[in-house]
């Protein structure tokens, strides 16, 4: 029987993570007292975070799940960036001066200073556990994908048993590394949000913008059955024809939450599309793709609820400082929810996604224990091994 790798792959999201962490918390309660049971862990973004942390406590990890929740439900934005009054107003005078100066005076290398997330990762992180935990057993691989600046290219930054080889293909690339945080900060870099990281000389930016085949890294690293947490729903068509129309043009607020949703969307579903074909012709025709083989199944895991909706219930949590950036960019109301559920990192919003997740993973609790049972995927066609009506849940 081939070796069984479940694979977890964490997308990105910003604040909308904390959903991850709800599925990350059902789980741990359907396997109570097992060990880790993800054998490769991949993370983009937001989704690096948890991530990083349980490949490196794999050997704890249900206490590193009940240390992740603790953390995501009692966030603040203080946390994550700087964004009192005299940050924003130092902010704000920089990038006038910068205008007014005509480039003398250097403008901020992005909208917010991300100082205080460094900081926190580098207290919750211990990196040098993920080798650790590879060495024992508890763990196959981690990879945290980042965007390089240089090349354009989406690079998956690993560390992973000693049988595990580098790659090259034509968008993507896979380096083996010894993890350490800047690996970790330069795939949560959102460009203009953060600032870039500087890796060896070369500058990363955020793992998603252009992550084509976000499932490409957990195939790499061996993965054979597949659990992808997203943050966007899945909306059907009649959902969209029914949204109201708008009353005027987009603000800049609004037009830079679309370019975000763009960013962190889910590019899942073409990796699906790809994965049933391969698995077809390599059941059909082993021959003709040798040295391929069979992903059992891929579970992919949504929110059932917008979660702009959910932060529309929560904009007047948000720092005065913050709600006022917001109004300014046009971005302080409903109709800026959408921006605001990337940087609300506050506990009232991130409980409420904590909650959702963990709702949402135990409605699919039979798909996602499947994945973790030896033998065949039952009910699966062979060579088109994705699990019919558990593709999405909420969809």
């Amino acid at each position: 029987m081939p070796y069984l790798v479940p694979a977890l792959v964490l997308t990105g999201g910003g604040a909308r993570s904390a959903y991850q962490v709800g599925v990350l918390k059902a789980i741990s309660e359907m396997l109570p007292g097992q060990p880790n049971p993800f054998r490769v862990i991949v993370g983009t973004s937001g989704g690096a975070v948890a991530a990083s942390v349980l490949a490196a406590r794999a050997g704890q990890w249900h206490e590193a799940v009940r240390d992740i929740e603790q953390v995501w439900a009692n966030f603040h934005v203080g946390q994550v960036y700087r964004a009192g009054r005299r940050d924003m107003l130092r902010a704000g005078a920089r990038w006038m001066a910068s205008l007014l100066s005509a480039g003398r005076v250097r403008a901020p290398l992005s909208l917010f200073d991300n100082a205080p997330l460094r900081q926190l990762m580098r207290e919750r992180v211990p990196f040098e556990g993920v080798g650790r935990n590879i060495e024992e057993g508890h763990l196959d691989a981690l990879g945290l994908s980042a965007t390089s600046y240089v090349t354009g290219r989406s690079n998956v930054f690993f560390e992973a048993h000693a049988g595990q080889h580098e790659w090259v293909r034509p968008h993507h690339s896979g380096h083996r590394v010894r993890l350490e945080l800047a690996h970790l900060m330069s795939s949560m870099a959102v460009p203009l949000l953060f600032p870039a990281e500087s890796i060896g000389g070369e500058y990363f930016g955020d793992g998603a913008m252009r992550q084509l085949a976000p499932l490409s890294p957990a195939l790499h690293l061996g993965a054979t059955r597949i659990l992808v947490v997203g943050m966007h729903r899945a909306h059907r068509v009649e959902e969209g024809l029914r949204r109201a129309p708008m009353s005027g043009p987009p603000s800049p607020g609004q037009l830079f939450g679309y370019a975000l949703d763009n960013l962190f969307a889910d590019q899942i579903h073409a990796d699906l599309e790809q994965i049933e074909r391969v698995n077809r012709i390599v059941h059909d025709a082993p021959r003709a793709m040798p040295g391929s083989r069979v992903v059992d199944a891929v579970v992919f895991l949504t929110p059932s609820e917008d979660l702009s909706a959910v932060a529309a219930r929560h904009l007047d949590d948000l720092p005065r400082s913050l709600k006022a950036l917001l109004r300014v960019i046009g971005a302080g109301n409903a109709a800026g929810a959408q921006l605001a559920s990337y940087l609300m990192f506050e506990g009232c919003f991130t409980r409420d996604l904590i909650a959702l997740g963990f709702a949402d993973a135990m409605a699919q609790k039979e798909s996602i224990l499947r994945l973790f049972r030896p033998g065949p995927w039952v009910g699966s066609v062979p060579g088109a091994r994705l699990p019919a009506g558990a593709a999405s849940a909420g969809a």
